[in-house]
């Protein structure tokens, strides 16, 4: 079989029953990375003699038994560098694992090396590739999480959301992403950025693997037990859906109808205006707590920090704070008002992205359609959407109320099986 197609579920459940062992599974997974990655460059930490010896000690028990894992590297890990992208910090290395580090390890999970991120995970980028076509960007900052799930490298891999980090990759490669409400998951060993918004996630395979990793990281996780009825989905498309290219909206429309056929039912929620001031406003709050969570870094390393984060220091500093605080009391205004708009709603639907993956790695395009619901802390999945190839692959976001996570994804399942039935007829 060819174990970096199959998802973590499935490869675990293999180790517990004693159909293969965590070091077979290893060198499986070792082959891809040695065939793909010198052109995709997902690792900026990697080592296959201490994966190997890793997988030597894994056992047959855990709900990851076995599963590979790659992690951002903006979590702290003990056998591995912690570097952020960044000059300051060449060959930093922790004393200890973040605490969701150490969760994995502790439910069999096997850690492959870090990936590429972008510069202290906010603008600029590094040098991974996407798979799907390498002239262009695999995503922001958990690009390279993102690039070595598409590539086989793991079967799950870890990332961070501020503003579109874990969706926007996952849109662009072709991924199933689940990003929880804010504070559900530790981001104790995760360099800060701005914590009105910094949340860990994850990408799978499948949905059932990104709920696998739920009940690994968020104690006490409970999917509900949601009948297999018609969801009343609504589809919000916001006030920058100028932002969507003909294409995506052509395959999202197929989504829309495909669910319709498959007897759910779609309608469309159009947003009060006071709505469009939230994209500028996650921005403002992004800015101001992005200055401070990096302000020793400013202070002692100015040289060695990069346009685009000199810049949103350059913002923040052109911000009062009356500004700022202003800017956070209209997102608590506006939370009650969002959801009790989406209270008929299982579920919301939108564009994860208004694009494909842009040419060139400069560039990672917007992240509005994401931050807009990461600015209430509401929890985010992207699920792929099946396309005819070469086309690229576009992400269809479906987003739950907050701390509503369970049904998210008990819904997101619903609505990924909808969508393979349908591509399969």
């Amino acid at each position: 079989m060819n174990r970096p197609a199959l998802d973590a579920t499935t490869l675990s459940e293999a180790v517990v029953n004693g159909d293969t062992t965590a070091a077979a599974i290893a060198e499986s997974f070792l082959e891809c990375i040695q065939a793909r990655e010198p052109e995709i460059q997902a690792f900026v930490s990697f080592d296959d003699r201490q994966v190997r010896a890793d997988a030597a000690q894994i056992t047959g028990r855990g709900l990851l038994a076995g599963v590979p894992v790659g992690i951002k590297d903006i979590f702290d890990t003990a056998a591995y560098p912690t570097q952020f992208f960044s000059p300051i910090y060449a060959d930093h290395q922790p004393s200890r694992d973040a605490h969701v580090v150490t969760l994995l390890r502790q439910a069999g999970a096997l850690i492959m090396g870090k990936t590429h991120t972008t510069e202290f995970a906010y603008m600029h980028t590094g040098p991974t590739r996407n798979p799907h076509d390498l002239a262009r960007t695999p995503g922001s900052s958990s690009a390279g999480s993102a690039a070595g799930m598409a590539a086989g490298f793991f079967a799950v891999a870890l990332g961070t959301q501020t503003a579109g980090s874990l969706l926007k990759p996952a849109s662009y490669c072709g991924l199933f992403a689940y990003k929880p409400s804010l504070g559900l998951v530790s981001l104790e060993g995760v360099k800060p950025l701005a914590p009105s918004f910094d949340t860990v996630g994850w990408y799978g395979r499948s949905v059932r693997d990104l709920h696998l990793v739920a009940r690994v990281l968020i104690p006490g996780f409970v999917v509900p037990d949601v009948e297999r009825r018609p969801l009343r989905l609504g589809f919000c498309r916001t006030s920058r859906w100028d932002q969507v290219d003909a294409d995506v909206a052509c395959a999202l429309e197929q989504a829309t109808d495909q669910l319709r056929s498959a007897g759910h039912y779609v309608s469309e929620l159009e947003l009060p205006d006071e709505f469009a001031a939230v994209f500028d406003d996650h921005q403002l709050i992004n800015d101001c707590e992005g200055a401070r969570s990096l302000a020793k870094e400013f202070q002692r390393h100015r040289a060695q920090l990069s346009p685009s984060t000199l810049a949103m220091f350059e913002r923040a500093a052109a911000t009062t704070w009356e500004q700022e605080s202003a800017a956070k009391a209209r997102l608590a205004t506006l939370a009650p008002r969002l959801n009790e708009l989406c209270q008929p709603f299982d579920a919301m639907l939108g564009a994860s992205c208004g694009m494909v993956a842009p040419m060139g790695l400069e560039s990672t395009g917007p992240s509005d359609f994401i931050k807009f619901w990461g600015a209430f802390g509401w929890p985010q999945v992207n699920v792929p959407l099946v396309r005819a190839h070469p086309m690229l692959p576009v992400g269809l976001q479906i987003i739950g109320k907050f701390r509503d996570d369970g049904r998210l994804l008990r819904t997101a399942a619903y609505v990924a099986a909808a969508l393979q039935g349908a591509a399969q007829h």
